[in-house]
């Protein structure tokens, strides 16, 4: 792994942790040329997943746009990072599992009733771009 400081290739493993409920590990790492200390983390894999978009179009499906749309549900709200990374990685298993293809509108329900379980608000906002609310009255009649 290279390190950031110095962008030296030798670095060492000084400790690792299992993350996520098993489905990642962090380590932290030292440059053995400028004693830089770093954190990486791994994560298994995933099988390559075809989002298909509402237009038909077909996309890879992307972790980071999933996670970055997450991060803006639970802005400003009482969340950890670990609690997100755990939701993501338990819905990419049940994507994964017996499909190569799934919808953007599949994503979004699973998404949404994920959510649900655990914050309500986050869950608002997420429907709120998800479903492109355009006015209260469509605020009002998700939330009834």
């Amino acid at each position: 792994m290279k390190c950031p400081k110095c962008q030296n290739m030798d670095t060492k493993v000084i400790d690792s942790r299992v993350i996520d409920n098993g489905q990642s590990i962090r380590r932290r790492r030292e440059c053995e040329f400028c004693q830089n200390r770093f954190t990486t983390f791994e994560r298994k894999g995933t099988t390559e997943l075809m989002v298909i978009k509402k237009n038909g179009d077909k996309q890879l499906y992307d972790r980071d746009k999933l996670k970055r749309a997450l991060m803006l549900a639970f802005a400003k709200r009482k969340i950890d990072n670990e609690e997100i990374e755990n939701m993501i990685n338990n819905l990419e298993s049940e994507w994964s599992t017996d499909r190569t293809e799934i919808s953007s509108q599949d994503i979004g329900e699973d998404v949404l009733k994920a959510l649900k379980a655990i914050d309500v608000v986050a869950y608002i906002r997420f429907a709120s771009v998800y479903k492109a609310f355009d006015d209260v009255e469509d605020f009002q009649g998700f939330i009834k």
